[in-house]
């Protein structure tokens, strides 16, 4: 089971697994980043020097139409924008500067940049300033072809809006391509994605328009390539480029190449080497801390989301291609499942040494493994998750036959606790003396718990599923009483009866038996929730807590005697415990107990007088066991209380229409409408009247 566990887990793909998983293809990705090989790729970066020259950003349009005329006329073979152009120059309010960039612009290899906005969450709120919307599609200068069963709109990035460069810009360019990175939860960029989609209209990033553009005619169609698992490859001309499911380019990142990059200021100075961008692809884009364009890499250090772009062209020109083929899932899964099965297998049957040595050797293979993968064939496969899932077979393996073994030499002991409470095997033990017929008046405390709706349980229910639950359940309730120093009384079906002060006298037997209700009770809650949630229907459990003196001792017979206690307040505790239910609580706990324990917030419930009694027995519950959300304020209850108990003076009027008041805002507290029946039906005090027995 804890196999299948850790099956499921990896293909769940939570943000814990998914996060180590990336940590270790980052660390790949700095033992081994990308070898340089030159190639027809340059980056123009507007970057701080730039600015200083030419001003601050941004620039006039006329100024971009001289850059343009500047790397056109020096024989770049294409200039890609990863900057926005979506509203007019500010420099030239008549328009000019953006007339002069079209112009520039007509017959030549340009690609502008647009960028999207993702879809908002489900449910929320839409945000108060939208993004700048452009109403019209766009008019594509390529096709879409798809080959493949699967529909590539299951799979590709999907975003709400598209804002694109000005009407007058994009009609004059040889493309537009989406600026856009792929950010995982932890913000580092890893991924470019090569087409994106907006409502049914797939457009394509900055780095497959460009490459695109710089074929020229002999590329005017986007092939995508599906299978049923997503998008496998995306052909762009001559080049076919295998991608994630969602059609994105893992980026296999370089160190810090000078010269990739050139300075926009001695494009626009003139001053650069022709033989630079002369048949060079010439993205640009900025640096510049001031224009917001750096994003977190895996090697540790920010890098401009123009060099990101032009990193995609260089693999795909390249083909340089960093890949999570298709089938490494399953494939981890597989190691996984093995690699669990040995190392289980032998931490169960096999000396701790051995196993160890086996588990060992089995990481550093996994380990091995995955780089030799990374370094030899660029592929990206996960070692982590099947490592840290072989380690916690391992200690759990051997956890279970250390304690296998452990519990052999302790078998002795440990049978005879299973029928005798521990405590009472310790004193006997202490003093054989006591195997004998007898009892002794002692004052104890009680603590009964009950099931509830545990019959029709098991008639609705498979039996063997139920009672390995009902098993752990008693178990647990058992170590719980134990760890208190609790005797075992009795087990009555699903019941449990537990003796405090006996046979060793407890003088804080009350706090004993007080902390253990309320142990229990929280670990019951949470386990009926844990059942329910399974589509369980496990009761809640209800718990009386009472003390009294009481007869204890040996009973029965010569040949078999039992050690148990027999008086009153085992009665009242029973009824106590079966009041809960007439009550609505989960706890009832008499002002005996109390008194004999520190301050602790309780819920006065009344003066309970059970049936077949003369006598009432002042009762409470705990505050922790009753639902603040549904229960009213202490102050309210106390003083209606009050009112009932005659401590604070009110008419009968009065205290109806305060129970009226908070029945209304309350009709989930079971006291208040205990209370407020109560009244209805005449009652004019604190004192209930249970006919249950």
């Amino acid at each position: 089971m804890t196999i299948v566990g850790f099956m499921a887990l990896l293909l769940q793909n939570p943000l814990l697994v998914e996060g180590l998983r990336l940590a270790q293809f980052d660390q790949f990705q700095r033992w081994h980043p990308r070898p340089y090989t030159p190639v027809d790729v340059r980056v123009v970066d507007i970057d701080e020097a730039s600015l200083k020259a030419f001003g601050q950003w941004p620039w006039p349009r006329s100024r971009i139409a001289e850059m343009v005329d500047v790397l056109s006329s020096h024989g770049a073979s294409a200039i890609v924008f990863d900057v926005l152009f979506s509203e007019p120059d500010r420099a030239q309010c008549n328009g000019d500067g953006d007339s002069q960039l079209a112009a520039m612009l007509v017959d030549k290899p340009v690609v502008l940049g647009a960028t999207a906005y993702p879809l908002p969450l489900q449910d929320s709120p839409s945000p108060q300033h939208q993004p700048p919307s452009t109403a019209a599609k766009m008019v594509l200068p390529y096709r879409i072809v798809q080959a493949g069963a699967a529909s590539p709109e299951n799979w590709l990035h999907q975003f709400a809006d598209v804002v694109r460069p000005l009407p007058i810009l994009e009609s004059a360019a040889a493309g537009v391509g989406m600026l856009n990175p792929s950010s995982d939860f932890d913000g580092i960029v890893r991924r470019i994605p090569l087409l994106v989609q907006q409502d049914d209209q797939i457009m394509p990033s900055l780095s497959a328009e460009a490459l695109r553009v710089v074929q020229g005619k002999s590329a005017h169609n986007y092939l995508l390539k599906t299978v049923e698992g997503g998008v496998e490859e995306v052909r762009i001309g001559k080049f076919s480029v295998p991608t994630t499911p969602q059609g994105e380019v893992w980026l296999h990142f370089t160190d810090y190449q000078p010269t990739r990059i050139l300075s926009a200021s001695h494009v626009l100075n003139q001053t650069l080497d022709y033989r630079q961008v002369e048949g060079k692809i010439v993205l640009i884009g900025s640096s510049a801390a001031g224009l917001m364009d750096l994003r977190p890499s895996p090697l540790g250090y920010a890098m401009p989301g123009v060099v990101l772009h032009a990193m995609a062209l260089e693999q795909i020109l390249n083909q340089q291609h960093l890949e999570r083929p298709l089938w490494a899932a399953a494939l981890e899964i597989l190691v996984l499942a093995v690699g669990c099965a040995v190392v289980g297998w032998l931490g169960l049957m096999r000396p701790v040494r051995q196993t160890g040595l086996v588990t060992v050797g089995l990481l550093l293979l996994l380990g091995t493994g995955a780089w030799f993968a990374f370094f030899s064939a660029h592929w990206l496969l996960d070692a982590i998750n099947p490592m840290l899932a072989v380690v916690l077979i391992f200690v759990l393996t051997t956890s279970i036959r250390y304690w296998l073994v452990e519990r052999q030499r302790r078998w002795l002991r440990e049978a005879f606790a299973r029928y005798v409470s521990p405590n009472r095997v310790q004193y006997l033990i202490d003093h054989p003396e006591q195997l004998h017929l007898g009892s002794k008046r002692q004052e104890c405390s009680f603590v009964f718990t009950d099931l509830a709706g545990f019959t029709p349980l098991m008639e609705q229910n498979d039996p063997a599923q139920i009672t390995a639950l009902l098993n752990e359940y008693l178990e647990s309730l058992l170590v719980i009483a134990f760890k208190y120093d609790a005797t075992l009384d009795r087990f009555v079906g699903d019941a449990v009866a537990l003796l405090f002060s006996a046979p060793v006298t407890q003088p804080d037997h009350r706090q004993r038996a007080l902390n253990c209700a309320i142990e229990m009770d929280a670990f019951a809650t949470a386990y009926a929730h844990r059942q329910q949630a399974q589509g369980i229907p496990w009761g809640m459990t209800r718990i009386g807590v009472h003390c009294g003196e009481v007869l204890v001792g040996n009973f029965g017979g010569k040949t078999i005697f039992d050690y148990r206690a027999l008086g009153d307040p085992i009665n009242v505790t029973a009824r106590l415990e079966s009041a809960n239910k007439a009550l609505g609580t989960r706890i009832c706990v008499s002002q005996a107990i109390l008194e004999g324990c520190e301050p602790i917030a309780t819920r006065p419930i009344g003066c309970l007088l059970l049936k077949g009694k003369n006598n009432t027995l002042p009762v409470s519950t705990l505050e922790s066991t009753l639902d603040p959300l549904a229960c009213c304020p202490v102050e309210d209850y106390q003083n209606i209380m009050q009112c009932l108990q005659g401590s604070v003076a009110a008419t009968p009027n009065e205290i109806k229409k305060k129970l009226e008041r908070l029945s209304r805002h309350y009709p989930h507290d079971p006291l208040i409408q205990l209370h407020h029946q109560r009244i209805q039906q005449g009652a004019l005090d604190d004192r209930v009247i249970l006919s249950a027995p």
